[in-house]
């Protein structure tokens, strides 16, 4: 899960992006308001953390920007203020949710989670290819009834894989929905994790249901038929 967080508090900012990775995020930082309303247009998040007090642009008109422009991604807005006029106002512009600062960390994740589910609501709980079950929500694989244990980045490949249904997915897509856009190192990186996945989800199955399209990506085959170019 890709997402944006535009805080200027440079400290808290990291904090988050530590903690939202080790959970399995990818993490976009931006330190002022326009820098939020450009990537927040550009790049496909599935959520976004906004906070109020912001250079350059609030985060008021951030949101409001966002929402005219017909970004639909969910919004959780951060504020150090009190009182139920400007928790209104978060609300009025087009946020999905706030959260008080000081906030606690677990009750912030916990409203992420919400607010992705809200925004895929009517799409499928979990993601599924074949006897390939992915359940993002709780963080679990199997493969025919059998539980595949994937690290954070494993499981985050194969559910952009997932959700690209057979189409080939390029490997830049999975650099940016899986890392980062600050992310500068070998793009080759993909290459690991896809080797690690079949090496759990198909060596031992006896299946070959990661392709590569030799020059473009990858893409998930139904048991390696129309394959060309597996390797």
């Amino acid at each position: 899960m890709r997402v944006l967080v535009v805080e200027d508090e440079k400290r808290l900012a990291e904090t988050l992006r530590w903690g939202l990775e080790a959970d399995g995020y990818a993490v976009d930082l931006a330190h002022d308001g326009e820098t939020g309303l450009e990537w927040g247009q550009l790049h496909p998040y599935q959520v976004i953390v906004l906070d109020i007090m912001l250079p350059k642009l609030n985060g008021y008109r951030v949101c409001a920007a966002l929402r005219e422009r017909g970004v639909t991604t969910p919004i959780l807005m951060l504020t150090a203020k009190n009182g139920e006029y400007d928790e209104a106002e978060a609300l009025d512009t087009g946020a999905d949710d706030f959260l008080r600062k000081p906030f606690s960390y677990v009750v912030l994740t916990a409203r992420l989670r919400a607010l992705v589910r809200r925004g895929r609501a009517g799409a499928a709980a979990t993601l599924t290819f074949g006897d390939l079950v992915l359940d993002p929500a709780n963080r679990t694989c199997r493969r025919g009834g059998t539980p595949v244990a994937l690290t954070t980045k494993e499981f985050a490949v194969l559910e952009c894989l997932l959700r690209h249904d057979g189409h080939v997915v390029a490997k830049h897509e999975i650099l940016g929905q899986v890392w980062d856009v600050a992310y500068e190192g070998d793009p080759n990186i993909v290459e690991v994790y896809v080797s690690a996945l079949r090496r759990k989800l198909d060596t031992p199955f006896g299946r070959r249901t990661i392709a590569t399209v030799r020059g473009v990506g990858y893409r998930l085959v139904a048991d390696g038929t129309g394959a060309g170019g597996l390797g």
